[in-house]
């Protein structure tokens, strides 16, 4: 079984057991789980279900390794550099997105 699901404008398609870095988002910190209602599309090999856009009553749950704190983790450094030609004019600057990651639980449908 696998779901297509949408969080922070991205779509991921998921199955029990994966683990994904979604975009951060708040969370109590004593939370175990986190619901992740934004599900497009679920498919059990048999039937499929398809939301316009999303579907009703369709969740994933999701559950962190150990904290929620802890379960935060940084993405690749990007350095973009801006240059206008014959100016003498240049700026680089740098970037490191964080992420929320998670191990999907349960789809529910």
């Amino acid at each position: 079984m696998y779901a297509v699901i949408e969080q922070g404008g991205k779509q991921y398609k998921v199955s029990q057991g994966d683990v994904i870095d979604i975009e951060l988002t708040e969370v109590a910190a004593d939370a175990k789980t986190i619901e992740l209602d934004k599900v497009l599309f679920v498919s059990d090999g048999e039937k499929v279900q398809v939301g316009t856009p999303y579907l009703d009553g369709a969740k994933v749950v999701a559950s962190f390794k150990v904290t929620a704190e802890d379960a935060v983790v940084k993405g690749p450094k990007l350095n973009p550099t801006y240059l206008r030609r014959r100016k003498n004019s240049a700026k680089r600057i740098g970037h490191r997105q964080k992420y929320l990651q998670v191990i999907i639980d349960s789809i529910d449908a």
